[in-house]
């Protein structure tokens, strides 16, 4: 294990020997080791013979307890807080809190609390869905700042420092600005800069670090956005961090604005979290803080199996790496080495093809496809089969026609460009609606957020003009192999909610 004292320059002030504990952890498998009996909710009161028990395992459901205990997170100075403690520690945060509903709920809490900053959010347009589910809920408009788009991969990418500053400058009343790091396929943004950018302007800087969770706990990772001079961040700890699903957390920055945010985000964070939070997610919140914290050994290994998959596919020259054509970018200032971002089309197969047979006949999951690519995502950790993984790979068949040649590749499906914005999200999300076959919704204005998922990230917006790039766009990755719209009211996009006239 790690245990060194001194970080390296920009990196948390982790681990210190306090690290080493996991005090809500420990205390929950103290609890459930006591001969109770349970006339509390849950119902299923951790019963011996349960179907929950014979399905998981008695361990699961005897863990399984709710919020506000003597021992855990009732009373002064709980083990709760100290987890609590050491995460913020951990990610040299001034303040951290843990959510049961994923980083979503992170991102909406954000949205929330930016209304008393001011009166305008200067949002990158390719932030996850529920950074819109925010706008709804706070009813804040936004100035949006379209991000680079790579036309032959349909990957959108990030935003330069130079077009925040942009954005700023016709937006007197802006708030905050909002922006995602690393992107969906790695791609590492300029928080330093985006920082600077913001802070000039007198806003904070919100980021979406949901695939960012592990960074800053290896020389190897990027450092994390909290240590480059971001406010608020949203972490996604269950993706490559490891935390059990639906965990994550929020992390408030020691900075000029955490006295201002600190009480607002604390009010927030009790509108939308449960009040009957997991405390299994709770457990593995802590848990993954204290791997994290301490197991750069283990981190080594991740992205050894990482540097191997890209090393032997490029070497094999069939597909192609997709973080190799970053550079290209300006907005990108470096790649997560754990994510895997595989160009499947030069190999002579689909993303949403490759994801579909690898998952039928090799038993490989990967994190996402899209027209042209799957990406593998290599947890923080982890140390995966490189081999089966390139194997499987490399057994994929690229069709070919009758006559045995290789059919000729079909026009790439791009990202669409947004439509105009007519209303904020949230006038559009009230406002009277009517559901109308797709075809007939082009040049009208949508009610609803639609995201090709994963990743999630919006293609229509409420309040925006429908096109008819983007209807098309939508039902063909809604054809494709394992393809799935979120907001959709079909599953293959036939009719969608517009705004009534």
């Amino acid at each position: 294990m790690n245990t060194r004292t001194t970080p390296p320059p920009g990196r948390p002030p982790y681990p210190g020997p306090d690290q080493l504990r996991a005090p809500y952890a420990d205390a929950l498998l103290a609890h459930a080791g006591r001969d109770w009996l349970r006339l509390n909710v849950p119902g299923h009161a951790a019963a011996p013979g349960s179907d929950l028990s014979a399905a998981f395992g008695a361990q699961v459901p005897a863990l399984d307890f709710p919020p506000l205990l003597d021992g855990l997170d009732l009373g002064a100075h709980t083990p709760l807080d100290e987890a609590l403690e050491l995460a913020a520690g951990a990610w040299g945060a001034r303040r951290t809190w843990f959510l049961t509903n994923g980083a979503s709920q992170g991102n909406q809490i954000a949205s929330m609390v930016a209304p008393a900053l001011g009166r305008t959010l200067v949002v990158q347009r390719s932030v996850h869905s529920s950074v819109v589910d925010g706008l709804v809920l706070s009813g804040l408009p936004a100035v949006f700042v379209q991000p680079s788009v790579d036309a032959d991969q349909g990957i959108a990418h990030g935003v330069t420092a130079e077009e925040v500053r942009t954005a700023l400058e016709r937006t007197p009343d802006a708030a905050a600005v909002y922006v995602v790091s690393p992107s969906y396929f790695g791609a590492v943004a300029d928080v330093r800069a985006l920082a600077d950018a913001a802070h000039a302007a007198g806003v904070p800087l919100i980021v979406d670090e949901a695939w960012g969770s592990h960074f800053g706990f290896h020389p190897a990772l990027p450092d994390g956005a909290l240590a480059l001079g971001a406010d608020l961040v949203t972490s996604s700890t269950h993706k490559l961090g490891g935390s059990l699903t639906q965990s994550a957390m929020l992390h408030l920055a020691e900075g000029p604005f955490a006295d201002l945010l600190e009480p607002l985000v604390d009010r927030a964070f009790r509108l939308v979290q449960s009040t009957s939070a997991s405390a299994l997610l709770t457990a593995s919140l802590d848990l993954t803080r204290r791997a994290l914290a301490t197991g750069a050994d283990r981190i080594t290994g991740s992205v050894e199996a990482a540097d191997k998959m890209r090393g032997v596919v490029r070497a094999l020259g069939r597909f192609g790496v997709v973080s190799d054509g970053f550079h290209r970018f300006p907005d990108i200032t470096a790649a997560d080495p754990l994510r895997v971002a595989l160009d499947t089309r030069a190999g002579g197969i689909t993303g949403h093809e490759a994801r579909r047979l690898l998952f039928r006949d090799h038993q490989v999951m990967v994190e996402v496809a899209t027209d042209a690519a799957i990406v593998a995502v290599v947890g923080a950790g982890s140390a995966p089969d490189a081999d089966r993984f390139i194997e499987a790979l490399h057994c994929l068949p690229a069709p070919l026609n009758a006559a045995g040649s290789e059919v000729p590749e079909r026009t790439p499906l791009r990202l669409p460009r947004p439509g105009s914005a007519r209303l904020t999200a949230r006038e559009a999300f009230l406002s009277p609606a009517r559901v109308v076959p797709a075809e007939e919704a082009v040049g009208m204005v949508s009610a609803d957020t639609l995201a090709a998922y994963p990743p999630g990230i919006p293609n229509v917006l409420p309040g925006e003009v429908i096109t008819s790039e983007a209807v098309a766009f939508l039902r063909r990755t809604a054809a494709a192999p394992g393809g799935h719209v979120r907001g959709a009211l079909d599953p293959d996009v036939s009719r969608l909610r517009v705004v009534a006239p």
